[in-house]
């Protein structure tokens, strides 16, 4: 285990130091899908101890003055974190990023398509993964922007499936004490909104979304230096997470955010209203039709799924984004039963 923990250890930290082209305008993004995990962030807590390498604390913390300018998929000018906002809560800047990303490479995808519809094809991740779009009733950009913001913020739901039921980038090394974390949801879709705010702009990509983060996180009122935000994290130490599990164990988090369909509200540690920074997922074109009718996100799932036990006979193997909401119950359930365990 000491020498697999190490090996994570060393591809987290060459992804964080990953290198990217420039990215000048919108109509320079490539037609290759993004990596599964383009920007590695962030397990939640401060100073959480790593099985097999006593000295290592982990903090996966940041402060706005070190943010640097946004990169489409990141490079080394990025500095990516959890900065702790007092109408946002706790926002995951890697995983903002990525979703923006996504939402843009999406756009151009649905964008510069000339045929009625088309595959990507995704990789693993749990299954394999293929996405088809039909987006040619789409006349404008507008709506375009909304369909690629509606999956992006899927695949990210699916991230969160896939890693809870055994998903890994590195094999024999699990995820799950990052799934459904209680900061996952709300930074996914907060990246999205800025990427389809992004994506209307008449800046370069890049600049729009490094103006844009910079804007929301004011508007949120994010605190002044990561020392604040160790503080906050500090404050939820054995309510939300906790230092008695160890990199990469599953019960460091003692709290997970389960409803992450629909619309979200951030986790505050005191309440100021919380509604009034609603977040929905954009679910409807302009004129009043269903986004989720335009592509069809499909996997095969793979063998840590109790397929038999709680999807229909006919599902067999093979789900749709219409199937994440029986999977999300599932997770629920197995939470509820390893905190009763827990208890006695």
């Amino acid at each position: 285990m000491k020498l697999l923990t190490i090996l994570w250890l060393f591809l987290l930290m060459s992804f964080k130091n990953a290198q990217a082209l420039p990215l000048k305008s919108n109509s320079e993004i490539s037609d290759t899908p993004p990596p599964r995990i383009i920007r590695t962030c962030c397990s939640f807590g401060s100073d959480v101890k790593v099985t097999g390498i006593p000295f290592l604390k982990v903090s996966d913390i940041t402060s706005i003055e070190k943010l640097g300018v946004h990169k489409y998929l990141g490079n080394d000018e990025e500095n990516n974190g959890i900065i702790y906002t007092k109408f946002g809560g706790f926002i995951d800047i890697g995983h903002l990023r990525d979703q923006a990303d996504w939402t843009a490479y999406l756009f151009m995808r649905i964008a510069n398509s000339k045929s009625e519809s088309f595959n990507i094809e995704l990789g693993r991740e749990g299954g394999h993964k293929n996405l088809e779009i039909c987006a040619s009733n789409l006349q404008t950009n507008a709506d375009k922007i909304l369909l690629a913001g509606n999956i992006a913020y899927n695949l990210s739901v699916w991230h969160e499936i896939a890693t809870y039921y055994g998903a890994s980038y590195i094999p024999m090394v699990p995820e799950r004490y990052s799934a459904f974390s209680i900061e996952d949801a709300y930074s996914n879709l907060l990246g999205v909104k800025i990427g389809m705010e992004a994506l209307k702009s008449k800046l370069p990509y890049e600049m729009a979304v490094t103006d844009l983060l910079a804007k929301t996180l004011a508007e949120l009122e994010a605190v002044a230096s990561a020392e604040d935000t160790h503080t906050a994290m500090e404050s939820v130490l054995d309510l939300w997470w906790t230092r008695d599990a160890k990199l990469p164990s599953k019960n460091i988090l003692l709290k997970r955010e389960f409803d992450i369909q629909n619309c979200l509200n951030p986790w505050l540690i005191q309440d100021l209203n919380s509604e009034l920074n609603e977040l929905c997922v954009p679910e409807l074109t302009s004129y009043g039709v269903s986004l989720n009718q335009f592509y069809e996100l499909s996997i095969q799932l793979n063998s840590k799924f109790p397929v038999k036990r709680i999807l229909p006979k006919e599902v067999k193997r093979v789900i749709t984004q219409n199937d994440f909401e029986i999977l999300i119950n599932e997770a629920i359930r197995k939470e509820s039963i390893h905190k009763a365990k827990n208890s006695l």
